[in-house]
């Protein structure tokens, strides 16, 4: 069973168990980020009126019903438990201003509309991050803020981990006994690393000790604000002006690979990058399409991009680098290229196509291969890339 099965699992049966005891949700006069009531409370959260709030592992529902009555907020709880939501229902389910919502968090999130604000206390770490923090970057406005506490130190005295992997915690029940769950108690640090990994700006974070002396348990709280979200200008898309590509350099032992085009040029395999493509993507698939040699994207050493223009044309080439390969070159059927053959670095043919001759030239500034002016912008040292080529 997964980590967040066994948390829904558990919490279902701690909503069946306080229904069974018949458990009374008492209503609230402030907000608790902490476990002990000493924590800081609505105040951190700013001005709520009118906005879309969402509440993700809002339990009975009893904060979210309090932003909703004191403060004006328009506060969608979310929880998975469908006990703890009839709890919720049966005490708050007439609160204006409240939507009480059984779902997924992500499966919710997922569908609805951004939201101005989001917080939890402490139901984020029952949710795998690497599931939760894309569909919440997804749902918040731009610019708009989360708050949220989560576990530190357990009252073990475990600290908090380095890796994201859940482990397991106690969920204690009234009267008694307790339930495992699993939960992701992660370092303030990486916190913070995750959330900058999917559109977030942290804040602060601060850490949350239990007033007792005795106790070694604490929470972190942590806000953080989404990213202002870019727009085009308009739904069109731009007028074509240029022209983007790669070349592709291969050079071992059997000197430089070059390909002869039906026109007639001798040049280096590559062609133009495509929609949505990685350059080492490109020079990889380009080598393949044209010549059956593969290569992996960690062998592929971007040295920099030339800038020419042919007519009213901008022509863009970056100049590449493979260092490892696999299979002998042979001519593709289909490509306006082939006739693959290997060189002698000192003794290339005449009539290199331009853009070919320009990367050859970036690459070994020594080579003495005439062809048009092009701006060279260089992404890495030539020394980087030009002493490791070898086939696998």
């Amino acid at each position: 069973m997964s980590a967040e099965s066994i948390n829904h699992t558990a919490w279902h049966e701690y909503g069946a168990h306080h229904l069974q005891r018949q458990t009374s949700v008492p209503e609230v006069d402030c907000v608790d980020f902490g476990f002990w009531g000493t924590a800081p409370g609505a105040d951190v959260l700013g001005e709520l009126a009118g906005r879309r709030v969402l509440d993700i592992g809002s339990g009975v529902g009893k904060y979210s019903a309090f932003l909703a009555r004191e403060h004006g907020a328009l506060v969608t709880a979310v929880d998975a438990s469908p006990t703890q939501h009839e709890r919720a229902i049966a005490r708050y389910g007439r609160q204006p201003g409240l939507n009480l919502v059984l779902a997924d968090a992500v499966e919710h999130l997922q569908q609805a509309q951004p939201y101005d604000f989001v917080y939890s206390i402490h139901g984020l770490a029952y949710i795998d991050p690497y599931r939760l923090l894309p569909a919440l970057a997804a749902a918040l406005k731009g610019g708009g803020r989360l708050v949220f506490s989560v576990l530190h130190t357990n009252s073990h005295g475990h600290v908090p981990s380095t890796a994201v992997t859940p482990r397991s915690e106690i969920l204690p029940l009234a009267g008694g006994g307790q339930l495992a769950v699993q939960m992701w108690v992660l370092a303030p640090k990486l916190w913070e690393d995750l959330l900058g990994a999917h559109g977030f700006v942290v804040d602060w974070i601060d850490i949350l000790q239990a007033p007792d002396d005795d106790s070694p348990a604490s929470c972190s709280l942590i806000q953080a604000r989404r990213r202002s979200l870019s727009r085009p200008r308009s739904s069109q898309p731009p007028a074509p002006h240029a022209a983007f590509g790669v070349g592709v350099i291969v050079h071992g032992p059997q000197g430089l690979l070059l390909v002869r085009h039906r026109r007639g040029t001798w040049e280096l395999p590559g062609g133009t990058v495509e929609a949505g493509e990685s350059l080492p993507h490109a020079v990889v698939r380009e080598l393949r399409e044209e010549t059956g040699l593969s290569a992996r994207e960690t062998d592929v050493v971007l040295l920099g991009t030339l800038v020419d223009h042919v007519q009213d044309v901008v022509r863009m080439t970056v100049a590449a680098v493979v260092t490892a390969w696999e299979g002998e070159p042979v001519d593709q059927p289909g490509e306006s290229v082939g006739d693959c053959r290997w060189w002698p670095v000192n003794e290339l043919p005449d009539g290199l196509f331009d853009c070919s001759a320009q990367v050859l030239t970036a690459w070994r500034p020594d080579l003495p291969i005439e062809h048009p002016p092009a701006h060279y912008y260089p992404f890495a040292p030539v020394e980087s890339a030009a002493d490791t080529n070898a086939s696998r």
